[in-house]
């Protein structure tokens, strides 16, 4: 075990010397989720950048979103299975390294500007990722007291928009130049290859953190003895657990569609906007998203996860209609909220699907991450959409997303 394991009798820490063990870890666990947060909220303004600097459609553009969460799809199980073998850290620092490994690809990809290659690259530092967020996800539930998994998972995800709303900050200044349309600024990739490189050093440090530090790796057979429904089941036979899986594949479907027509539709429906303006305030949205999450994490002190994820997939489904209608700024306002009440969706989605798998967890946790898979297939229907018919009328794709995610709050994640 990395680290050197914990034993099951400690899993649930209940003094100020338990707390300080789990602390120092949850802080470096958390920086992970800054890290990917960061990777896609890039990915989003890449979208119109390489409209522009490659000259490809929408429809084609949302390859790079097929290419980023296919790449979970592929290597979810791999990455459960890699972790069962070993440990938690062991999963993490091989994430970090694919991670950098694809942030490094960029700098030949926009030499030889092509899209092929960046499709590649992407691929790459998703897979990274994907190692990342199978590990993160249920370390974080497990670093406490399980009645309060949503609450911390929901804290950490807090950074993760922290990471996506800095990321089309930068992308808006770097990719478009300071008035967006400015000369070569749409055409010029060399400011993706610093980005990239950039971020490949600072992975690369995270990762030699991680190797320095001791990490307690989790054991959760215990819980499955505790849990409900934790022993003498097979995985799919937790329905709480399957309809979990489906509502991650709608929900990230709905997320990375939004995300990734976005630029798009500000500019075609806001007068005057352009590339850069867009690519702000996807930026402005993400901030929303980074407040959602520690609204979401509040709001959940008082009321009960599965509750507020129904109202907000209800909100956001009342929004959907609004974008649908092409009213201009007004609609463009509500395209920002959607980005609000999507922030809690997919932690609690996790955290309500795992819950009560015990020794299934590790397994559980490489399913939902494949679930992630909704954010490469359907964008593509979007993008298709957007382009035989309107930009305004592809939302109703999220649309009908957010229904399903509105019924497993209500029903879906009972545990049966």
């Amino acid at each position: 075990m990395a680290g050197g394991a914990v034993s099951t009798t400690s899993y649930t820490p209940t003094g100020t010397q338990n707390g300080q063990k789990y602390l120092f870890p949850f802080i470096l666990v958390t920086s992970l989720f800054f890290m990917w947060g960061l990777a896609y909220g890039l990915l989003d303004v890449l979208n119109k950048h390489f409209q522009e600097a490659l000259s490809i459609d929408k429809a084609r553009s949302t390859l790079l979103q097929a290419a980023y969460f296919g790449a979970y799809f592929i290597m979810a199980l791999p990455a459960g299975y890699f972790m069962k073998k070993y440990s938690y850290k062991s999963g993490i620092i091989f994430g970090l390294l694919l991670y950098a490994a694809g942030a490094a690809l960029f700098y030949p990809s926009a030499h030889f500007a092509n899209f092929n290659f960046f499709l590649l690259a992407l691929f790459v530092l998703a897979s990274g990722l994907t190692f990342l967020e199978t590990a993160a996800n249920p370390y974080v539930t497990v670093l406490g007291d399980k009645a309060r998994s949503e609450f911390r998972l929901n804290l950490s995800q807090c950074f993760n928009g922290l990471g996506s709303f800095l990321g089309p900050l930068i992308a808006s200044r770097l990719f478009f130049g300071e008035e967006g349309e400015g000369a070569g600024a749409s055409s010029d990739l060399s400011s993706v290859q610093l980005v990239y490189i950039v971020m490949a050093a600072v992975v690369l440090f995270i990762a030699f953190l991680f190797y320095r530090t001791r990490l307690p790796e989790i054991s959760v057979a215990e819980e499955g003895a505790a849990a409900k429904g934790g022993t003498g089941k097979g995985l799919f036979a937790h329905r709480h657990f399957v309809w979990g899986v489906v509502a991650q594949f709608f929900y990230v479907a709905a997320q990375v569609g939004v995300g990734a027509l976005f630029i798009n539709y500000v500019t075609e429906y806001w007068e005057g906007a352009t590339s850069a303006k867009g690519s702000a305030m996807l930026g402005v949205s993400l901030g929303l998203f980074t407040v959602g999450r520690f609204v979401g994490t509040a709001l959940m002190r008082k009321i009960a996860p599965n509750t507020l994820l129904t109202i907000y997939a209800l909100i956001n489904t009342a929004l959907c209609a609004l974008v649908m209608s092409g009213q201009g700024a007004v609609s463009v306002y509500g395209l920002m909220a959607i980005f609000f009440f999507m922030s809690i969706m997919f932690p609690t989605i996790f955290a309500l699907a795992v819950k009560g798998l015990g020794d299934h967890t590790k397994e559980g946790s490489s399913y939902q991450i494949m679930a992630i898979v909704g954010g490469a297939l359907v964008p593509y229907v979007m993008g298709t959409v957007a382009e035989t018919q309107s930009t305004a009328f592809s939302f109703i794709v999220p649309l009908i997303c957010f229904i399903i995610v509105f019924f497993y709050g209500w029903r879906g994640y009972k545990i049966r």
